[in-house]
């Protein structure tokens, strides 16, 4: 007969979300399969680690980190309430992932807290596409570095996407990123340091998409976002949010934990464009970020 904590430790093992339990002082005391899945990092890598350790690095959508200030499962070892909260952690590979986290308190017999649990899921896009890639892969649409559509499939996609705007009456949101001096990294710590730097900044941005967004390497250090039925209201922030991200994503590389910023473009589909005419305008306005000092964002 299977004994109740052996039942226990086998379904907490297999369960779909991640989950990790911490002591009062936050130290991981457990870490299951799903955990290791989502973040990267295995169990041997963090049990007896600090939850405020330069492991997941949990922000906010604006960047702000939460390890160290507003720790959701700080705040409820504290109080004891259940929290639920979208935040973004750093998966090992560097790039920002958005998870949805729950947080229990632990209690002892008596009522005591003792400790807190934190269970977490994938809330990108990015599982539901991984099919998909693969498909594109076999048509070679596909960047083999990046997992993004490449120019060419980026192109087609632009071409479907503003037709389908001027028909429907709606707006497509087009952006263009460009990683401020990437000649610089790769001049300093060698190609394959550039190349673990755009899959990272890929990563990021295509993971905080919605399903439908489309997301390609147009070509170098340059990534093209296609969105549509977009508000002209959540241009900006949607835009600063996506830069804000991709700069608070870091990698190690040997001793160097490598971090980027990208400066954008971002604009909204006309009835009279044209995918050269709003290529033209996006890349305008990228370059226009580049001009006024980088790691921004210019709209038009």
């Amino acid at each position: 007969m299977i004994h109740d904590i052996e039942l226990f430790q086998t379904l907490l093992r297999n369960l779909s979300d991640g989950v990790y339990f911490v002591d009062p002082q936050r130290i991981i005391q457990y870490w299951n399969l799903a955990a290791e899945r989502i973040s990267g990092y295995s169990e041997a890598e963090i049990a007896g680690k600090s939850c405020m350790d330069d492991i997941l690095v949990h922000v906010d959508a604006a960047g702000t980190s939460l390890c160290k200030g507003q720790c959701p499962l700080a705040a409820t070892m504290d109080d004891g309430q259940e929290r639920v909260n979208r935040v973004y952690l750093r998966h090992k590979e560097g790039h920002r992932l958005p998870v949805r986290v729950s947080t229990a308190a632990i209690r002892d017999k008596s009522g005591t807290v003792i400790g807190g649990l934190e269970t977490f899921h994938d809330d990108s896009a990015m599982v539901a596409a991984l099919k998909e890639v693969e498909h594109l892969t076999e048509l070679s649409l596909i960047c083999p570095l990046t997992n993004l559509g490449n120019r060419r499939y980026s192109e087609e996609t632009l071409a479907k996407r503003i037709a389908e705007a001027q028909r429907n009456h709606t707006l497509c949101c087009v952006m263009m990123f460009d990683v401020d001096h990437f000649k610089r990294i790769n001049d300093t710590y060698g190609h394959p340091a550039g190349d673990i730097v755009l899959k990272m900044v890929a990563r990021t941005l295509v993971a905080d998409l919605r399903p439908y967004d489309f997301a390609g390497r147009w070509g170098g250090e340059e990534f093209l976002l296609i969105m549509p039925n977009f508000k002209p209201t959540e241009l900006e922030p949607v835009a600063n949010r996506l830069r804000v991200l991709v700069e608070r994503a870091s990698r190690k590389v040997s001793e160097n934990r490598l971090t980027v910023t990208v400066s954008g473009g971002a604009t909204l589909s006309r009835i009279d464009d044209t995918p050269a005419s709003i290529v033209a305008r996006v890349d305008k306005l990228l370059y226009e970020s580049k001009k006024r000092g980088r790691n921004r964002i210019t709209n038009g």
